[in-house]
């Protein structure tokens, strides 16, 4: 997850051979995309308040998906359970009502698939806005490309034929696609709205460019009118900013266009002892959380920081507690959980 934003680089296959599989893996369809069946109001995203919740492996992985806390061996039952548990304690914790989580052609088109879906269902029955994106694998595959076509379409078919119907879950066809230029990605997404023009726009996130790391393009294309924005901002970009740089910073990979834009990753250490409540100039993380949360309150934006939980990272804003069987969470750091309800329209700025 936490990459840098790289724009010139490239993977070991041929990557315009790879854009025209993964563009033509579906037959009979368009690159044009369906009209908007709910277009996004232009009022901001503050309805999503949220966190990642992650596998401890970064989400990168060429096998089943193992979010931190559950177990692969449980069946559908025990991971709802679970899973209801962890879900609660991000309500409590944090006041979130949004879970950003992987899926990949292994989880969702493997036998662990029936157990994920208590993840997914214990959010939604709770209330909370489920966000689903596809992550690629790791080795060579961790490229920023489709792993593979024949398995990434089948992957949405099924996911999109479970939650369609439920209005809670929204869709991101791909974390980070920071192989493909600009053009190639506003091409791909537009070819999975064209695929699915049953699921409403204001339901489908179109990640930003590259990492991620700039919504600009996706929103000047008239194809992807309708949907929600992903952008990841990190402070480790940049080895130090001011709180005013890093206001700027935002700000141009945003454009004109915050209020489509959820942030949905942002994240600093929070297992370290930093105190985010209170300015600290020559602190770089420090500078970079205030500067965030601030402008996402200030541009009425919703944000979902990374990770909410993930074991042994030191971004985590939540460890596990509890048993094994009934796991409960705590927080790692309360001024980040300060700053996130400050961006999140609840709480008291910090003072300067």
């Amino acid at each position: 997850m936490r990459k840098s934003p790289a724009r010139a680089r490239f993977a070991p296959r041929l990557r315009a051979a790879f854009v025209a599989v993964a563009i033509a893996a579906v037959s009979g369809t368009t690159l044009a995309g369906s009209p908007a069946s709910a277009a996004v109001p232009g009022t901001g995203t503050t309805q999503f308040k949220g966190v990642n919740w992650a596998d401890p492996r970064d989400n990168y992985a060429d096998d089943y998906l193992h979010l931190s806390g559950l177990s692969l061996s449980d069946d559908y039952a025990q991971t709802y359970a679970k899973a209801s548990r962890i879900i609660e304690a991000f309500r409590a914790n944090l006041g979130a009502n949004t879970v950003r989580l992987p899926i990949n052609p292994y989880t969702v088109n493997g036998a662990y698939w029936k157990s994920y879906r208590g993840v997914i269902d214990a959010a939604t029955a709770r209330g909370f806005k489920v966000i689903l994106s596809y992550w690629e694998g790791t080795g060579a595959r961790k490229d920023g490309f489709i792993d593979d076509p024949s398995t990434f379409w089948p992957m949405w078919d099924t996911v999109v034929k479970t939650y369609t119907g439920n209005r809670l879950v929204h869709f991101e066809p791909m974390n980070e696609p920071h192989g493909y230029t600009d053009s190639q990605w506003a091409d791909i997404a537009a070819q999975w709205l064209s695929t699915y023009p049953s699921v409403p726009r204001d339901r489908v996130f179109v990640s930003g460019a590259g990492y991620n790391d700039h919504v600009t393009s996706v929103c000047a294309d008239p194809r992807l009118k309708g949907t929600y924005l992903s952008l990841h901002h990190y402070g480790f970009w940049k080895n130090y900013a001011t709180y005013d740089q890093w206001v700027a910073d935002l700000k141009e990979r945003l454009g004109d266009c915050a209020n489509r834009t959820v942030a949905d990753e942002f994240g600093a250490p929070m297992t370290t002892g930093l105190n985010y409540d209170k300015p600290a100039p020559d602190n770089n993380s420090i500078n970079f959380i205030q500067a965030d949360t601030d402008t996402f309150r200030k541009l009425g934006m919703g944000s979902v920081y990374w990770p909410g939980l993930r074991t042994d990272d030191t971004y985590s804003i939540q460890t596990l507690t509890g048993t094994t069987a009934r796991p409960w969470l705590a927080t790692t750091n309360q001024s980040g959980a300060d700053r996130l309800a400050w961006g999140w329209g609840r709480g008291r700025p910090v003072s300067r």
